[in-house]
């Protein structure tokens, strides 16, 4: 399995436009400890040919662009070698690349039925793109099945999506509930290489740290360092809690857990663009790294 990290940021990328904070105000001053990013999405394929994205960010025609397997076969007027999208909840900067997308035919959305509720209700998705390629949706299943191609074949991985503490974003009413925010585990029969996604999720619960058990690669979310980083910034007025993210920090945080887990690659993603640890010169990358974690950058690659 070939995993490509498109964009690495939270919400907003990096630096975020309207944002002069010190980290931000460094990105825009080319300091080579502190790239840009974009905003969080993954690409997968068995095979090279065939991908699969992992969240739909604003960002998708960039990370396609800058990724030469994701665009129109050589010679061919159009075209595109994305099979389908496994969306984790309905978070903006999750979903909007879908509407991005509508040029290149129906796409295939893998979504609880929570997630597209909101999606339907709350982003008149299914309504906007039936003018265009429209969507066709799959319910992921919660135990390993094929992961199909958009004709129907077999993609050569395996997939589920299990359950993460979190909750639906503010314009779908931000209640936590079943199906609000999901994992996805991805599996290559061939190398029995197994990868664990989560971008999101409020807390590291038995069940899923069961889950991570045994993968080659974890995808983390890496949101926030501290519990109040953004509002002793003046950032914002919410919390981590409140925002429904586990803060990389702390005794609780989620480094804690990602240093005595198992597993051959752990990665943060999805990085606000107040935490420290965007920084590869802070201590707190420092701290990250001397966990055995990586800190995510776009365009980073591996196979497992």
């Amino acid at each position: 399995m070939r995993v490509r990290l498109l964009g690495t940021a939270a919400g907003g990328g990096f630096p975020q436009w309207n944002c002069g904070c010190p980290l931000c105000s460094k990105a825009r001053s080319r300091d080579v400890s502190t790239p840009p990013r974009s905003q969080s999405s993954v690409a997968v394929s068995a095979d090279g040919t065939s991908w699969f994205l992992l969240n739909a960010s604003p960002d998708v025609r960039h990370q396609i662009e800058s990724f030469p397997e994701l665009l129109p076969p050589r010679g061919a007027v159009r075209g595109t070698s994305l099979e389908g999208v496994l969306v984790t909840n309905a978070d903006l900067d999750h979903v909007l690349g879908l509407f991005m997308l509508r040029e290149g035919g129906a796409v295939d959305v893998h979504a609880t039925a929570t997630v597209r509720r909101a999606l339907e209700q709350g982003l008149r998705l299914t309504d906007v793109l039936s003018h265009y390629g429209g969507l066709r949706w799959h319910e992921p299943p919660s135990e390993p099945r094929p992961l199909p191609k958009r004709d129907g074949s077999p993609s050569g991985l395996l997939y589920e999506a299990f359950e993460v503490p979190g909750k639906l974003p503010r314009y779908a009413g931000g209640a936590a509930g079943p199906g609000s925010a999901v994992g996805y585990l991805l599996l290559d029969p061939a190398t029995q290489g197994r990868l664990a996604f989560i971008p999101d999720l409020a807390g590291l619960t038995e069940g899923v740290l069961a889950r991570l058990k045994g993968c080659a690669a974890v995808l983390m979310d890496g949101t926030l360092f501290d519990e109040d980083e953004m509002v002793r910034l003046g950032a914002s007025t919410l919390t981590a809690s409140r925002m429904a993210h586990l803060p990389v920090g702390g005794p609780s945080g989620s480094l804690e857990a990602l240093r005595r887990l198992e597993a051959g690659l752990k990665v943060y993603l999805h990085i606000n663009n107040t935490n420290p640890i965007l920084c590869a010169a802070s201590p707190e990358s420092a701290r990250v790294r001397d966990a055995g974690v990586a800190v995510g950058v776009d365009g980073m690659e591996f196979t497992i």
